[in-house]
């Protein structure tokens, strides 16, 4: 089984009892804003995103991490990789993303969760480039990204919903 320790996380595959927590995270409009058309997700759209996640596992050799706090083993969010298919412009190619619940906001997790997974793709993995989209916007996120090391790489408009996003990337050479 996969897992990635952090000073602070545990980056690890899903278990059965974080389904009621996640479900809570995306039932927040805040947390969902930014992500796909800013719909809050139910019980239900959580547990199939939870096991699209776990088939990715299966299929690709990584997927979607549920980030856990090590000091209280509570469940902050989620950060992985993942096939962004929804935007066929820029395949092949594997997106680093993360969601934190409002609590967990603020104090650093999604950075060290988001470095971790990026050493893990690149180093364990053994992929040479990593992706990260954006919506224009979002200056949390974009401050992750820039942490990552990553460069826009070019601007582009979600397919479906019609947002302007931003693609940034990092490959092995430029990791340090």
């Amino acid at each position: 089984m996969t897992e990635i320790h952090t000073p602070r996380l545990l980056l690890r595959r899903w278990h059965d009892d974080d389904l009621a927590p996640l479900a809570d995270i995306n039932a927040d409009p805040r947390v969902m804003q930014w992500i796909g058309d800013g719909s809050t997700l139910d019980l239900d759209q959580t547990a199939e995103a939870i096991e699209r996640w776990e088939e990715e596992w299966d299929d690709e050799g990584f997927g979607i991490f549920a980030v856990e706090l090590l000091a209280s083993g509570e469940l902050a969010g989620l950060v992985g990789l993942t096939v962004p298919t929804y935007l066929p412009e820029v395949l092949p190619a594997v997106e680093i993303r993360w969601r934190l619940g409002q609590s967990f906001w603020g104090q650093g997790y999604a950075s060290e969760a988001a470095q971790a997974t990026l050493e893990f793709a690149l180093q364990d993995r053994g992929l040479d480039r990593v992706i990260a989209i954006d919506r224009m916007g979002n200056d949390a996120s974009a401050n992750v990204i820039r942490k990552l090391g990553m460069e826009p790489e070019r601007e582009t408009t979600h397919p479906e919903y019609g947002f302007a996003l931003q693609v940034h990337a990092i490959d092995l050479t430029e990791y340090v």
